[in-house]
């Protein structure tokens, strides 16, 4: 059983049963501090691996994030990137100047 926000990939990889929901990453059940929505999220889940008659049942939650997704990202994301996202951020910048020099030397 497993509950995504990226079903596509449960899809791809053939799982068992999978539940869809649209929230935000970190936010797999629902929102903090509301335990009516995580409920309801629990229970489509446990109905959805009872009920389900094939392997590779995948149902989408119909429940809309109640605030702006964006704002629920930046609240989950710590202030600071992990060490592993800022070295992959050099890496980009770095690839982005090079890419700008080889673009500038190839215009003369």
């Amino acid at each position: 059983m497993t509950v995504t926000m990226m079903p596509v990939f449960s899809d791809k990889y053939r799982s068992s049963r999978t539940l869809g929901v649209e929230f935000p990453f970190g936010h797999g059940f629902g929102m903090v501090h509301d335990p009516q929505m995580q409920t309801r999220t629990l229970r489509a889940a446990l109905e959805l691996l009872v009920l389900a008659q094939e392997p590779e049942t995948r149902v989408d939650v119909t429940e809309q994030w109640p605030v702006d997704p964006k704002e629920a990202y930046k609240s989950w994301q710590p202030s600071d990137p992990s060490p592993i996202v800022a070295h992959n951020i050099d890496l980009i910048r770095e690839a982005r100047r090079e890419a700008a020099a080889r673009d500038s030397r190839s215009d003369r």
